[in-house]
C-alpha cells in the first residue's frame, strides 16, 4: 500500500473506535455473568471478533445489531463443548484472558491462532494457571499455540506475585481466581491498567484493591449490566502524536478513555512540551475530549512505573521522539519484545530505514531527535501498530515514497484508521 506522504496539516474533529481492552472484557463479562448485558460504541476490530466468536463457539447467545451488542449470559458453569477448536486469531488478549475464563470448565479445549500470534509466548499464564490445577499444554517450554487446555472443578485459589509487570496475566488469574473456592491474591510487579478490577464491581462482583495487592474470594455470582466503551487513548495517540508532529497541525478527540492506568503517553506529551490539552471530563466514563496542535518537542527519560501505563503507545512515542530535539531513552520495557513482534528492534529497523537515529537496548531504545524522515519500504509483520505509526511517520516524508506491505494489520484494533486520515488531512 502506497501511503500519503508530505502532509501539510492535519485538521478536524474525529472519534476513535472504542478501547479494544475494554471491548474484551465487556464481551468475557457478559458472557460470565447471569442475565442480559447490552454493550454500546464496542470496537468491532478483528481481535474484539475473535474473543466474541469463541463465547458464540462456546454456547454463549451473542446479537450485534450494528448499534448494540446484547449477550445472554448464564454463568461460568453454562458453557458448552466447543466443536472445534478456538481459533483467537491474532489476539494475544483474548487467549490469555480467556484461559482464566476457562479454568474452571470440565471439558478439554485446543486454543489456536495465526501465524504471529503462535509465535508468542503463554507460559506467563500456564504456570500460575498450573498452580491452581488447570493442565496446560503448549507448544515448546514457552508454551506456544496451539495450547491443550482442561480446566478442574476443584481450582485452588492462588497467592501469586507477579513477575512481570501484565495486566493480561493478571486479568487470566483473576478471571481464574472468581472460580476458586477462597481467597486469591495477586501481586503486581508495577500497576497496569485496572479494566479488569474495574468491571468485576461493574458488574457486582467483590474485589479489593490495596496499591499493588489484589485480593478476591471466590465463587463469584457475577450480573449483567449494560456497558458503554469510550474510544481508545491507544489508537487517539496515533492522531496525539500526528497532531504534535505535523506542521500546521490542530486535532479534536472526541471521548476518549482516560482511565487512570492508561494515561501515560499524557504524561509523556507533557514532559516533552507538547500542547494538550483535556476538554468535557467525564470523571464516571473515565473519558475525556482531548485537544492538541503542533509543538516544540524535546527529549525526555521514560522507565519505571510509567512503561506499564503506555506500553502499546511506545512504538508511535519512539516516533514522537525522532522529532523532538535532543535524545530520548525508553528503558524498563522488556514487554516490547513479546507483543505481536519484537517491537522494540522492528520499530527501529522501521524508523531508522526512514531515516532515524534509534538505537535498540535489551529492554527499550535511545533516540536521537529531531532527524528528517525519508521514503522507504515497510513491513507492519502482521503488527498493527507498527503499521499505524508508519502511516503516521509518512506524513513527514518530503523525499520520496513509502509502501507499506501486510497494511490489513490496521484492521486489528481500528478499521476506520485510513478514512480518519483523510477527514483529518481534508479538515
Amino acid at each position: 500500500m502506497k501511503l500519503q506522504t508530505n502532509c501539510k496539516g492535519l485538521n478536524g474533529i474525529i472519534r476513535v473506535p472504542g478501547d479494544k481492552s475494554i471491548s474484551h472484557r465487556s464481551i468475557i463479562f457478559g458472557s460470565i455473568a447471569h442475565g442480559t448485558t447490552k454493550v454500546y460504541d464496542i470496537l468491532r476490530g478483528e481481535d474484539v471478533l475473535s474473543t466474541i466468536q469463541v463465547f458464540r463457539d462456546l454456547g454463549v447467545q451473542i446479537e450485534d445489531d450494528g448499534q448494540m451488542i446484547t449477550i445472554e449470559g448464564k454463568g461460568f458453569e453454562a458453557f458448552q463443548t466447543p466443536k472445534n477448536d478456538l481459533d483467537m486469531g491474532n489476539s494475544g488478549t483474548s487467549t490469555r484472558l480467556i484461559s482464566g475464563v476457562l479454568a474452571g470448565s470440565l471439558f478439554p479445549v485446543t486454543m489456536i491462532g495465526d501465524d504471529s500470534l503462535s509465535k508468542r509466548p503463554m507460559d506467563r499464564v500456564a504456570i500460575p494457571l498450573r498452580e491452581m490445577g488447570v493442565t496446560i499444554q503448549g507448544q515448546t517450554e514457552r508454551d506456544m499455540l496451539p495450547l491443550h487446555f482442561q480446566g478442574s472443578k476443584h481450582l485452588r485459589p492462588i497467592h501469586y506475585s507477579l513477575p512481570v509487570a501484565s495486566a493480561q496475566v493478571k486479568s487470566a488469574l483473576l478471571f481464574a481466581a472468581m472460580q476458586a473456592k477462597g481467597e486469591s491474591l495477586i501481586i503486581e510487579k508495577e500497576v497496569t491498567r485496572n479494566h479488569t478490577e474495574d468491571m468485576i464491581k461493574q458488574f457486582s462482583g467483590q474485589i479489593s484493591v490495596n496499591g499493588k495487592e489484589i485480593r478476591l474470594r471466590g465463587p463469584q455470582y457475577l450480573q449483567g449490566c449494560e456497558v458503554t466503551v469510550p474510544g481508545d487513548i491507544s489508537s487517539a495517540a496515533f492522531w496525539l502524536v500526528a497532531g504534535l508532529i505535523v506542521p500546521n497541525s490542530k486535532i479534536r478527540l472526541e471521548n476518549v478513555g482516560i482511565n487512570e492506568t492508561r494515561t501515560g503517553i499524557l504524561e509523556v506529551i507533557e514532559k516533552m512540551g507538547g500542547k494538550i490539552e483535556l476538554l468535557d471530563r467525564d470523571p464516571l466514563a473515565k473519558s475525556a475530549t482531548i485537544l492538541v496542535e503542533t509543538s516544540d518537542l524535546h527529549g525526555t527519560e521514560i522507565s519505571g512505573d510509567l512503561i506499564p501505563r503506555l506500553i502499546d503507545e511506545l512504538p508511535i512515542i519512539a516516533l514522537l521522539a525522532t522529532q523532538a530535539s535532543g535524545q530520548t531513552i525508553i528503558k524498563d520495557a522488556e514487554e516490547l519484545k513479546v507483543k505481536e513482534t519484537d517491537r522494540i528492534q522492528v520499530v527501529a529497523d522501521s524508523l531508522n530505514a526512514m531515516g532515524a537515529k534509534i538505537q535498540p537496548t535489551a529492554d527499550g531504545m535511545i533516540i536521537e531527535g529531531k532527524t528528517s524522515l525519508h521514503g522507504a519500504n515497510l513491513q507492519t509483520y502482521g503488527d498493527h501498530r507498527i503499521g499505524m505509526m508508519g502511516a503516521i511517520a509518512a506524513l513527514l516524508v518530503t523525499d520520496g515514497e513509502v509502501l507499506l506491505e501486510r497494511a490489513e494489520a490496521i484492521n486489528t484494533s481500528y478499521p476506520t484508521f485510513f478514512k480518519d486520515l483523510e477527514i483529518l488531512s481534508h479538515g
